[in-house]
């Protein structure tokens, strides 16, 4: 059997962790955001419990902190290929790239759309703004109001790639997952 690729993707804070968590729960095989790994571990080398803005602002080389997002977002996609799961999910998919980069209007190279267009999910998921449960933490560092811009710009990567995006309803975590699992059987 062929594996499904399935992206839980949306603005930052609209609960696509917890979601990614509930599924992990129910026995499917799930990748993690990897910028978070990657805030986890610039916090850790830096010798600081916190950082104050999105990491991308403060690196010395946003273009290579971009490439090293897309790259491992890559290896997730062909890392699937081992795993023994048929149904796999992703915490954003390897086009959430391109979004941030054009909601930091930063430029970039055919290269980065290339690899969006090589590699293919089977169905894109977003979790749109919620103000209600918006919160910001260690490793989200964006308003409310930055929210609702990026999720725009992830709508309008995803679509310009082709995809069509099902919009995750608001609920409890529970309903937001079984309409999930309900769109892919």
């Amino acid at each position: 059997m062929t594996k499904k690729r399935f992206v839980i993707t949306g603005a930052p804070g609209t609960g696509k962790t917890s979601i990614i968590i509930k599924l992990e729960e129910s026995k499917f095989f799930c990748f993690h955001e990897v910028i978070r790994t990657m805030t986890q571990e610039a916090k850790k080398n830096n010798g600081t419990k916190s950082m104050v803005s999105n990491p991308i602002v403060s690196v010395s080389d946003p273009y290579q902190f971009n490439t090293t997002i897309l790259n491992a977002r890559i290896q997730q996609f062909t890392d699937a290929s081992i795993k023994k799961d048929d149904v796999l999910f992703y915490d954003r998919g390897i086009p959430d790239v391109l979004a941030y980069m054009d909601y930091f209007e930063q430029p970039y190279e055919d290269h980065f759309i290339n690899e969006c267009k090589k590699y293919i999910y089977d169905r894109i998921f977003i979790v749109p703004p919620w103000k209600e449960i918006y919160i910001s933490d260690e490793e989200r560092f964006e308003s409310f109001e930055q929210a609702e811009e990026i999720h725009h710009h992830l709508l309008n990567t995803y679509n310009t790639l082709g995809y069509h995006c099902i919009e995750v309803p608001f609920g409890t975590i529970a309903e937001r997952n079984d309409f999930i699992l309900n769109n892919i059987a």
